[in-house]
Protein backbone atom coordinates (compact mmCIF):
# COMPACT_ATOMS: atom_id res chain seq x y z
CA UNK A 1 0.00 0.00 0.00
CA UNK A 2 0.96 4.05 -0.37
CA UNK A 3 2.47 5.34 2.47
CA UNK A 4 3.57 8.89 3.68
CA UNK A 5 6.48 7.65 5.25
CA UNK A 6 8.82 10.90 7.47
CA UNK A 7 12.77 9.80 6.90
CA UNK A 8 14.38 12.45 8.55
CA UNK A 9 14.02 16.04 8.77
CA UNK A 10 11.78 17.73 6.26
CA UNK A 11 12.47 14.25 4.19
CA UNK A 12 8.67 12.56 3.65
CA UNK A 13 9.07 10.01 1.00
CA UNK A 14 5.46 8.75 -0.64
CA UNK A 15 6.19 4.97 -0.89
CA UNK A 16 5.01 1.79 -1.27
CA UNK A 17 5.00 -0.22 2.19
CA UNK A 18 3.09 -3.84 3.65
CA UNK A 19 -0.22 -3.45 4.32
CA UNK A 20 -0.87 -4.12 8.16
CA UNK A 21 -2.12 -7.11 9.44
CA UNK A 22 -4.42 -6.61 12.31
CA UNK A 23 -3.87 -8.49 15.96
CA UNK A 24 -7.32 -10.25 17.04
CA UNK A 25 -8.60 -6.95 19.08
CA UNK A 26 -8.10 -4.67 16.10
CA UNK A 27 -9.93 -3.67 12.98
CA UNK A 28 -8.60 -2.25 9.35
CA UNK A 29 -9.61 1.26 8.34
CA UNK A 30 -9.56 2.12 4.73
CA UNK A 31 -8.42 5.88 5.18
CA UNK A 32 -10.73 8.89 3.73
CA UNK A 33 -8.91 11.74 4.98
CA UNK A 34 -6.29 12.56 7.26
CA UNK A 35 -5.12 15.97 8.63
CA UNK A 36 -1.87 17.47 9.39
CA UNK A 37 -1.65 19.04 13.26
CA UNK A 38 0.69 20.50 15.07
CA UNK A 39 2.51 17.68 16.71
CA UNK A 40 3.24 16.39 13.20
CA UNK A 41 4.61 19.49 12.38
CA UNK A 42 7.29 18.85 15.18
CA UNK A 43 8.14 15.38 13.37
CA UNK A 44 8.37 16.83 10.56
CA UNK A 45 10.89 20.24 11.68
CA UNK A 46 12.39 18.45 14.71
CA UNK A 47 11.64 14.67 14.70
CA UNK A 48 9.01 15.16 18.10
CA UNK A 49 7.42 16.98 20.45
CA UNK A 50 10.15 17.01 22.87
CA UNK A 51 12.86 18.60 21.03
CA UNK A 52 15.25 17.69 18.48
CA UNK A 53 15.62 14.24 18.12
CA UNK A 54 16.91 10.85 15.55
CA UNK A 55 14.33 9.55 13.41
CA UNK A 56 13.80 6.16 12.44
CA UNK A 57 11.47 6.30 9.69
CA UNK A 58 7.75 5.70 10.36
CA UNK A 59 4.12 7.19 9.18
CA UNK A 60 2.89 10.36 10.04
CA UNK A 61 -0.96 11.33 10.38
CA UNK A 62 -3.26 10.46 13.33
CA UNK A 63 -6.52 12.88 12.92
CA UNK A 64 -7.90 10.22 10.39
CA UNK A 65 -11.30 9.14 9.34
CA UNK A 66 -12.31 6.33 7.42
CA UNK A 67 -14.35 3.26 6.62
CA UNK A 68 -13.43 -0.31 7.60
CA UNK A 69 -12.50 -3.21 5.17
CA UNK A 70 -15.64 -5.81 4.68
CA UNK A 71 -14.17 -8.46 6.87
CA UNK A 72 -12.78 -6.62 9.71
CA UNK A 73 -16.43 -4.85 10.11
CA UNK A 74 -18.20 -8.44 10.17
CA UNK A 75 -15.90 -9.70 12.29
CA UNK A 76 -16.57 -6.82 15.03
CA UNK A 77 -20.13 -6.44 14.55
CA UNK A 78 -19.49 -2.96 12.94
CA UNK A 79 -21.09 -1.36 9.81
CA UNK A 80 -18.59 -1.52 6.52
CA UNK A 81 -20.03 1.54 4.90
CA UNK A 82 -20.61 3.68 8.10
CA UNK A 83 -17.66 6.63 8.03
CA UNK A 84 -15.81 6.20 11.35
CA UNK A 85 -13.73 8.70 13.52
CA UNK A 86 -10.65 6.72 15.17
CA UNK A 87 -9.15 8.07 18.62
CA UNK A 88 -5.78 7.92 17.86
CA UNK A 89 -4.26 7.39 21.15
CA UNK A 90 -4.25 3.70 23.33
CA UNK A 91 -3.96 3.84 26.45
CA UNK A 92 -2.66 0.79 28.52
CA UNK A 93 -6.32 0.69 30.94
CA UNK A 94 -4.17 -1.02 33.17
CA UNK A 95 -2.04 2.04 35.21
CA UNK A 96 -3.00 4.06 37.82
CA UNK A 97 -3.64 6.98 35.91
CA UNK A 98 -6.09 4.98 33.63
CA UNK A 99 -7.64 3.55 36.55
CA UNK A 100 -8.38 7.54 37.56
CA UNK A 101 -9.79 8.10 34.47
CA UNK A 102 -6.70 10.25 32.86
CA UNK A 103 -6.15 7.61 29.60
CA UNK A 104 -4.48 11.24 28.03
CA UNK A 105 -1.74 10.94 30.52
CA UNK A 106 -1.07 7.33 30.17
CA UNK A 107 2.44 6.88 30.39
CA UNK A 108 2.39 3.14 28.20
CA UNK A 109 0.06 5.29 25.98
CA UNK A 110 0.69 3.88 21.92
CA UNK A 111 0.01 6.75 19.81
CA UNK A 112 -0.96 6.08 16.16
CA UNK A 113 1.16 8.68 13.61
CA UNK A 114 3.91 9.21 16.63
CA UNK A 115 7.32 7.50 16.73
CA UNK A 116 7.81 4.80 16.45
CA UNK A 117 3.86 4.00 15.86
CA UNK A 118 2.87 4.43 12.32
CA UNK A 119 0.06 6.36 11.72
CA UNK A 120 -2.74 7.18 9.09
CA UNK A 121 -1.09 8.62 6.29
CA UNK A 122 -1.85 5.64 4.43
CA UNK A 123 -4.48 3.54 2.08
CA UNK A 124 -4.73 1.14 5.34
CA UNK A 125 -3.91 1.51 9.06
CA UNK A 126 -5.05 -1.31 12.25
CA UNK A 127 -6.61 0.36 15.05
CA UNK A 128 -8.39 -1.81 18.11
CA UNK A 129 -12.26 -1.80 17.72
CA UNK A 130 -12.73 0.18 20.77
CA UNK A 131 -10.85 2.79 19.23
CA UNK A 132 -13.56 3.98 16.33
CA UNK A 133 -16.59 6.14 16.62
CA UNK A 134 -19.52 5.80 14.27
CA UNK A 135 -20.05 9.81 12.81
CA UNK A 136 -23.13 10.19 11.22
CA UNK A 137 -24.05 10.79 7.36
CA UNK A 138 -23.85 14.78 7.75
CA UNK A 139 -19.81 14.94 9.10
CA UNK A 140 -18.15 14.48 6.19
CA UNK A 141 -14.20 12.63 6.42
CA UNK A 142 -12.64 15.82 6.35
CA UNK A 143 -14.65 16.82 9.55
CA UNK A 144 -14.71 13.45 10.67
CA UNK A 145 -10.98 13.79 10.68
CA UNK A 146 -11.12 17.04 12.75
CA UNK A 147 -13.09 15.55 15.38
CA UNK A 148 -9.51 14.63 17.37
CA UNK A 149 -8.51 18.36 17.09
CA UNK A 150 -11.64 19.18 18.59
CA UNK A 151 -11.54 16.27 21.06
CA UNK A 152 -8.05 18.32 22.33
CA UNK A 153 -10.04 22.17 22.30
CA UNK A 154 -12.58 20.38 24.37
CA UNK A 155 -10.62 18.73 27.07
CA UNK A 156 -8.74 22.34 27.27
CA UNK A 157 -12.23 24.03 27.69
CA UNK A 158 -12.71 21.07 30.43
CA UNK A 159 -9.60 22.15 32.49
CA UNK A 160 -10.03 26.14 31.96
CA UNK A 161 -13.66 25.70 33.04
CA UNK A 162 -14.88 29.06 31.37
CA UNK A 163 -16.89 31.46 34.05
CA UNK A 164 -20.31 33.31 32.52
CA UNK A 165 -19.82 36.73 30.97
CA UNK A 166 -15.55 36.06 31.17
CA UNK A 167 -13.22 37.79 29.16
CA UNK A 168 -11.14 34.80 27.41
CA UNK A 169 -8.10 35.53 25.47
CA UNK A 170 -7.35 32.54 22.92
CA UNK A 171 -3.28 33.01 22.18
CA UNK A 172 -3.33 31.57 19.02
CA UNK A 173 -5.60 31.03 15.56
CA UNK A 174 -4.61 27.81 14.53
CA UNK A 175 -7.36 25.14 14.61
CA UNK A 176 -6.95 23.99 18.59
CA UNK A 177 -7.21 28.27 18.18
CA UNK A 178 -10.14 28.35 16.21
CA UNK A 179 -12.19 25.46 17.78
CA UNK A 180 -11.68 27.11 21.39
CA UNK A 181 -12.88 30.29 20.22
CA UNK A 182 -15.81 28.20 19.07
CA UNK A 183 -16.40 26.25 22.44
CA UNK A 184 -15.50 29.86 24.36
CA UNK A 185 -18.28 31.55 22.85
CA UNK A 186 -20.66 28.25 23.48
CA UNK A 187 -19.64 28.20 27.62
CA UNK A 188 -21.09 32.00 27.70
CA UNK A 189 -17.61 34.20 27.40
CA UNK A 190 -18.93 37.82 27.96
CA UNK A 191 -15.29 39.20 25.43
CA UNK A 192 -13.25 36.69 23.07
CA UNK A 193 -10.13 38.32 22.37
CA UNK A 194 -8.09 36.24 19.34
CA UNK A 195 -4.36 36.56 19.20
CA UNK A 196 -2.53 35.76 15.88
CA UNK A 197 0.12 37.45 14.17
CA UNK A 198 -1.98 36.19 10.63
CA UNK A 199 -4.71 38.33 9.82
CA UNK A 200 -6.63 35.71 8.08
CA UNK A 201 -6.58 33.59 10.79
CA UNK A 202 -8.11 36.73 13.47
CA UNK A 203 -10.82 37.30 10.98
CA UNK A 204 -12.03 34.11 10.50
CA UNK A 205 -11.83 34.21 14.22
CA UNK A 206 -13.78 36.93 14.42
CA UNK A 207 -16.00 34.61 12.27
CA UNK A 208 -16.23 31.84 14.23
CA UNK A 209 -17.45 33.70 17.74
CA UNK A 210 -14.62 36.26 18.74
CA UNK A 211 -15.24 40.11 19.38
CA UNK A 212 -11.83 41.23 18.96
CA UNK A 213 -8.72 40.62 17.01
CA UNK A 214 -5.43 41.72 18.13
CA UNK A 215 -1.82 40.94 15.95
CA UNK A 216 0.46 40.66 19.33
CA UNK A 217 -0.04 39.69 23.44
CA UNK A 218 0.71 43.57 23.65
CA UNK A 219 -2.82 44.51 22.04
CA UNK A 220 -4.38 42.38 24.71
CA UNK A 221 -4.22 45.30 27.55
CA UNK A 222 -6.03 47.71 25.16
CA UNK A 223 -8.97 45.33 24.79
CA UNK A 224 -9.57 44.82 27.93
CA UNK A 225 -8.73 48.43 29.20
CA UNK A 226 -5.42 47.27 31.02
CA UNK A 227 -6.96 44.81 32.71
CA UNK A 228 -6.03 41.65 31.04
CA UNK A 229 -8.15 38.67 30.44
CA UNK A 230 -9.69 36.33 33.23
CA UNK A 231 -8.97 33.43 31.48
CA UNK A 232 -6.17 33.12 28.62
CA UNK A 233 -5.86 29.82 26.71
CA UNK A 234 -2.25 29.36 24.68
CA UNK A 235 -3.03 27.70 21.36
CA UNK A 236 0.78 28.07 19.94
CA UNK A 237 3.65 26.45 18.72
CA UNK A 238 6.30 29.38 20.07
CA UNK A 239 8.14 29.44 23.03
CA UNK A 240 7.27 32.44 23.91
CA UNK A 241 3.34 31.45 24.11
CA UNK A 242 3.79 30.88 27.71
CA UNK A 243 5.62 33.95 28.83
CA UNK A 244 2.43 35.83 25.99
CA UNK A 245 -0.41 34.24 27.65
CA UNK A 246 1.02 34.93 31.56
CA UNK A 247 1.34 38.41 30.30
CA UNK A 248 -2.45 38.33 28.50
CA UNK A 249 -3.97 37.55 31.99
CA UNK A 250 -5.43 39.77 34.81
CA UNK A 251 -3.91 39.54 38.31
CA UNK A 252 -5.71 36.20 39.92
CA UNK A 253 -6.50 35.24 36.24
CA UNK A 254 -6.19 31.62 34.76
CA UNK A 255 -4.12 30.60 31.87
CA UNK A 256 -4.38 26.98 30.02
CA UNK A 257 -1.59 25.89 28.21
CA UNK A 258 -2.36 23.73 25.29
CA UNK A 259 0.42 24.14 22.52
CA UNK A 260 3.47 22.52 22.36
CA UNK A 261 6.48 25.16 22.38
CA UNK A 262 9.22 24.78 19.16
CA UNK A 263 12.52 22.63 20.38
CA UNK A 264 10.48 21.94 24.05
CA UNK A 265 11.41 25.12 25.40
CA UNK A 266 9.14 27.60 27.25
CA UNK A 267 10.18 31.02 28.45
CA UNK A 268 8.96 32.47 31.17
CA UNK A 269 10.06 35.25 33.68
CA UNK A 270 8.91 34.47 37.00
CA UNK A 271 8.68 37.89 38.60
CA UNK A 272 5.09 39.02 36.79
CA UNK A 273 3.23 35.38 36.40
CA UNK A 274 4.36 35.00 40.46
CA UNK A 275 3.07 38.33 41.30
CA UNK A 276 0.04 38.31 39.47
CA UNK A 277 -0.90 35.05 41.58
CA UNK A 278 -1.53 33.40 38.22
CA UNK A 279 -3.47 29.80 37.83
CA UNK A 280 -1.65 27.60 35.46
CA UNK A 281 -2.51 24.29 34.13
CA UNK A 282 -1.18 21.95 31.31
CA UNK A 283 -3.55 20.15 28.95
CA UNK A 284 -2.38 17.19 27.15
CA UNK A 285 -4.27 15.56 24.54
CA UNK A 286 -7.75 14.43 25.60
CA UNK A 287 -9.70 11.26 27.46
CA UNK A 288 -12.92 10.15 26.42
CA UNK A 289 -14.64 13.23 24.73
CA UNK A 290 -15.50 11.66 20.83
CA UNK A 291 -18.97 11.41 21.70
CA UNK A 292 -19.47 15.49 22.22
CA UNK A 293 -17.01 16.26 19.76
CA UNK A 294 -19.68 14.32 17.16
CA UNK A 295 -22.79 15.65 19.39
CA UNK A 296 -21.18 19.50 18.92
CA UNK A 297 -20.64 19.52 15.30
CA UNK A 298 -23.76 17.32 14.41
CA UNK A 299 -25.92 20.27 16.12
CA UNK A 300 -24.40 22.60 14.18
CA UNK A 301 -22.96 24.29 17.25
CA UNK A 302 -18.66 23.86 16.36
CA UNK A 303 -18.00 24.67 12.60
CA UNK A 304 -15.25 22.29 11.18
CA UNK A 305 -15.72 22.98 7.64
CA UNK A 306 -14.25 26.75 7.76
CA UNK A 307 -10.58 24.73 8.90
CA UNK A 308 -10.26 22.39 6.24
CA UNK A 309 -9.10 25.03 3.91
CA UNK A 310 -6.68 22.94 1.88
CA UNK A 311 -6.70 19.19 0.21
CA UNK A 312 -4.12 17.28 -1.18
CA UNK A 313 -3.89 13.81 -2.34
CA UNK A 314 -1.40 11.48 -0.35
CA UNK A 315 1.31 11.98 -3.37
CA UNK A 316 1.07 15.74 -2.43
CA UNK A 317 1.89 14.90 1.43
CA UNK A 318 5.42 16.68 1.19
CA UNK A 319 4.02 19.57 -0.27
CA UNK A 320 1.10 19.69 2.24
CA UNK A 321 3.37 19.76 5.10
CA UNK A 322 5.72 22.70 3.52
CA UNK A 323 2.59 24.80 3.09
CA UNK A 324 1.00 24.05 6.05
CA UNK A 325 4.80 25.15 8.05
CA UNK A 326 5.02 28.60 5.57
CA UNK A 327 1.47 29.24 6.94
CA UNK A 328 1.09 30.45 2.87
CA UNK A 329 -2.27 30.73 1.30
CA UNK A 330 -4.85 31.33 3.98
CA UNK A 331 -3.89 27.75 4.84
CA UNK A 332 -5.48 26.80 8.19
CA UNK A 333 -5.41 22.96 7.98
CA UNK A 334 -4.31 20.57 5.04
CA UNK A 335 -6.50 17.44 4.77
CA UNK A 336 -4.71 14.66 2.80
CA UNK A 337 -6.87 12.38 0.90
CA UNK A 338 -5.15 8.41 0.71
Amino acid sequence: MRAAVLHDIRDIRVTDIPAPTPAADEVIVRVKAVGVCGSDLHSYLEGGTTGPTRINPFVLGHEFSGTLTPDTARRAGLPADALMAVDPAISCGRCEWCHRGHTNLCPNVRFLGYAPNDGAMAEFVCVPKSAVHIVPDSIDPAAAAILETLGVAIHAMDLARPRLMETVAVLGCGPVGLLLVQLARLAGAGKIVAIDPVDERTALACDLGADVACRSQEEVARATDGRGADLVVEATDSSHGFEHAARSARIGGRVVIVGIPENNQYVLSGAESRRKGLSIKFSRRMPEVYPRAIALTQSGRVRLAPLATHRFSLDQAPLAFEQQVARRDGIIKAIIYP
